[in-house]
């Protein structure tokens, strides 16, 4: 099961790009509002603010899915369980819930990050452990590779994207999907389908897109600095979609708008 379904009732309060004060008062409202997962990550440089906020919140620790991602600057040996410590004493926690690797190393040979992913979950370090940014073949790499259940592999996954390819390995694998980047950083709210999807159910082009990928089987992350934003991202549950209106934004996915792509992080891969 996906660890973020199973903790988190699927919804997840993500960090990227948050800092110092900011990323503090968005974790406190995101607490407030019943968020109980949150993800960052070493490179998002604020793992401090986020666990000095979290332990701010005063939830009890065994309540919360915190996840993290080690930078891929740290893959080699004599770099990366000395970085996940690091994490640990940032976010001041003995463990985290889920520790992903956050993009695949730059020569795309993945056995070494995955094995020094292992040994992390071996030695406590993680409860469960994840990829981002893996493509189907490195997907299938990694059941063969390692014996540790992967939770979830974390992609660019929103309705102006086709990701079926993805979601038939998610299937064939076992290894659930997660998204980021679920409204496409904004860009969906140039297109009035999903305005229009919302006023029927009462909701949020926003919450209709959230939804649309709930039922798609993938769990969501999304950030806000907005305490209206952040509650409206997280009330996504009471409501379900048409098989109609699913159909109707599955054909937006045919717009093949990506956002993370070499132009932006030129070691990213080939996505498929």
């Amino acid at each position: 099961m996906n660890i973020y379904f199973k903790h988190s009732n699927q919804r997840s309060f993500g960090t990227y790009p948050l800092k110092g004060t900011a990323c503090r008062d968005a974790i406190l409202t995101a607490a407030e509002v019943g968020y109980r997962a949150f993800d960052t990550a070493q490179m998002y440089r604020n793992e401090a603010e986020t666990g000095a906020a979290l332990k701010e919140t005063g939830i009890p620790r065994d309540t919360l899915c915190v996840t993290t991602k080690v930078e891929n600057d740290n893959y080699d040996e004599s770099k990366f369980l000395a970085s996940v410590e690091a994490s640990l004493k940032a976010l001041q926690l003995d463990y985290v819930d889920v520790l992903l690797l956050h993009w695949p190393p730059a020569d795309f040979q993945i056995e070494g990050s995955l094995t020094l992913l292992e040994q992390a979950h071996k030695r406590g370090m993680a409860r469960n452990i994840g990829v981002s940014n893996y493509t189907v073949q490195m997907m299938r790499d990694a059941t063969r590779i390692i014996e540790t259940p992967l939770v979830t592999n974390q992609i660019e996954f929103h309705p102006l994207l086709n990701q079926d390819v993805m979601l038939a390995a998610a299937s064939e694998t076992g290894i659930p999907l997660s998204s980021y980047c679920s409204v496409a950083r904004g860009e969906v709210f140039k297109h009035p389908i999903f305005a229009e999807i919302g006023a029927g159910y009462g909701k949020t082009a926003a919450q209709v897109v959230l939804r649309w990928i709930l039922q798609k089987g993938v769990s969501i992350n999304t950030m806000s600095t907005k305490p209206e934003n952040i509650a409206a991202n997280f009330d996504v549950m009471d409501f379900t979609l048409s098989s109609v209106d699913m159909a109707r934004i599955e054909r937006m996915t045919h717009m093949n708008y990506r956002i993370v792509s070499k132009d932006i992080v030129p070691w990213a891969p080939d996505f498929d």
